[in-house]
C-alpha cells in the first residue's frame, strides 16, 4: 500500500485528486495540507511515502517544503505536482530534493504511474520540462564516448534516447512498436549497461555522452 499525502492550496484540486487516488487499490490517501507548513507537520504525523507537492502556494510554498521534508524525512518521497513548468521552478524543485515533477494536466493514468514509480525509487518528469531539466544538468559539454555508445545495441540507443526526452515506457512502447514488457526490458538492460539506478541518471549519461539531441 502506497501512502500519500497531498499538498495543495485549492480545495477543488486536492478533491479531485483524492477522488481520483482513490479508484487504486494500492494507494491511501493519509491527509491533505493546504500549504507547505501544515506538509511538514502531517509527514510528521502520518509518516505517507510519498507527498504529491503544489509549489506556489501562500505562506510556506512546495519548494521550502519539499527541503524540509527531504532533509528531515529522507525516505519520504515528494512528487512535484504544479501548473508551472518555468526553469526556475522546475529546477528549484528538484535542487530542494524532489523525486520528480509533473504538471496538473498530466492525464490519469500517467497520474497513478508516476506515482507508483516513485514510491517504488523510479524518478517520472513531465515530457515538456523534462528537455530543459535534463540539459540544464548535463550542461553545455558533450563528451563522445564510444566505448558506452558501442555497449549499446541499436535499439537500446533508440530507447535511451526516448528516455532522455521523458518518455514514459508506454510511450517509448507506441513510438517504436514494441510492448511495454520488452521496453521494461530494454530500460533494465540499459541501466545495467550504464551502471545507473534511475532514469534520471540514464537521461543525464545520455545527454553528456552525445547519445540523445
Amino acid at each position: 500500500m502506497i501512502r500519500i499525502l497531498i499538498c495543495d492550496d485549492q480545495d477543488v484540486v486536492c478533491e479531485g485528486l483524492r477522488a481520483i487516488l482513490s479508484t487504486v487499490p494500492d494507494i491511501e490517501v493519509v491527509g491533505i495540507a493546504e500549504d507547505g507548513a501544515r506538509a511538514v507537520e502531517l509527514v510528521e504525523e502520518y509518516k505517507p511515502d510519498l507527498v504529491l507537492m503544489d509549489l506556489n502556494m501562500p505562506g510556506m510554498n512546495g519548494i521550502r517544503a519539499t527541503r524540509l521534508i527531504h532533509e528531515k524525512y529522507p525516505d519520504v518521497r515528494v512528487l512535484a505536482l504544479t501548473t508551472y513548468d518555468a526553469d526556475e521552478w522546475v529546477f528549484d524543485a528538484i535542487r530542494a530534493g524532489a523525486a520528480g515533477y509533473l504538471l496538473k494536466d498530466t492525464p490519469r493514468a500517467g497520474l497513478i504511474q508516476a506515482i507508483e514509480g516513485t514510491a517504488a525509487g523510479q524518478t517520472f518528469v513531465d515530457p515538456s520540462v523534462a528537455g530543459k531539466l535534463f540539459t540544464h544538468i548535463a550542461g553545455t559539454t558533450v563528451v563522445h564516448d564510444t566505448t558506452i555508445a558501442d555497449s549499446l545495441s541499436p535499439r537500446e540507443k533508440d530507447v535511451l534516447r526516448l528516455l532522455a526526452e521523458g518518455r514514459s515506457n508506454t510511450d517509448i512502447a507506441a513510438q517504436l512498436f514494441l510492448s511495454e514488457g520488452t521496453v521494461r526490458n530494454y530500460v533494465s538492460g540499459i541501466f545495467d549497461k550504464l551502471g545507473v539506478t534511475d532514469r534520471t541518471q540514464a537521461a543525464v549519461i545520455a545527454l553528456r555522452h552525445g547519445l540523445a539531441d
